[in-house]
């Protein structure tokens, strides 16, 4: 990968984890080839996939049982720039409804992140799906545009995956000034008391004062040597960001 396309994945993936909403497109039953658009909220999992939560009778979960073949749209727009000129992101592949096996420890995430769908979850017909990323096309502005490497989009399991719960605990006990300082350096936010709560391969999410931030990584981990390694590079980095 060249730097340019270094570049472009790093700011795809802060689009990717610091967004939780886009146009999700499906192909239309109603109208056979015709594409069909909705509004979605989404979460990402600790790998880059999309989890979406969606009723049966919404028309994208009609057309999806009969075609996976799905693209998400996601934008950020900047009030202050042309809107031409503002990034965004199409990630192409299969939606496809969760396996009866992950579907626990999905709600317990998809929850963390959007508490309010927990008032669907009593709904019978609400269920979990899986976009399982393919290809990615990337514009971040006028000229910035290309198709990412999808290696690392691929959905897996990261090795570090059965302790995430050790070192969220750990790094909120033991070191929380260094989550405060990432998160100060990252976000130009100063808060004492911020949480970490959510990992994922490229990263780790944040709570504060009832927002959410991602405090990105400059590698993927992929095992929780990797994942020590870099938290320990972060606090060396920002230590002068330290409340």
């Amino acid at each position: 990968m060249n730097k340019r396309q270094e570049e472009y994945e790093k700011h795809a993936i802060n689009l990717l984890r610091n967004s939780s909403e886009g146009v999700l497109s499906t192909i239309s039953v109603r109208n056979e080839g015709y594409p069909f658009g909705s509004f979605v909220t989404y979460i990402t999992d600790v790998d880059r996939s999309i989890i979406i939560y969606a009723s049966n009778i919404a028309q994208h979960t009609i057309n999806l049982k009969e075609n996976s073949k799905s693209c998400l749209t996601l934008f950020k727009i900047d009030d202050d720039l042309d809107k031409q000129n503002s990034s965004r992101m199409t990630l192409l592949g299969d939606l496809q409804s969760m396996p009866e096996k992950e579907i626990d420890e999905t709600r317990t995430r998809f929850e963390e992140f959007l508490p309010e769908s927990k008032k669907y979850a009593a709904m019978h017909d609400f269920n979990f799906y899986r976009l399982h990323i393919d290809q990615i096309r990337w514009i971040g502005g006028f000229g910035k545009i290309a198709w990412l490497d999808n290696k690392d989009w691929k959905q897996f399991k990261p090795k570090w995956m059965s302790n995430q719960t050790s070192i969220i605990d750990h790094m909120n006990k033991d070191h929380t000034k260094n989550i405060s300082a990432s998160l100060n350096a990252q976000h130009n936010v100063q808060d004492p008391e911020a949480k970490m709560f959510a990992l994922s391969i490229d990263g780790y999410f944040v709570k504060s004062e009832d927002k959410i931030y991602f405090i990105s990584f400059e590698r993927v981990c992929k095992n929780a040597k990797d994942y020590k390694d870099i938290l320990v590079e972060q606090a060396n980095q920002y230590r002068s960001y330290e409340i």
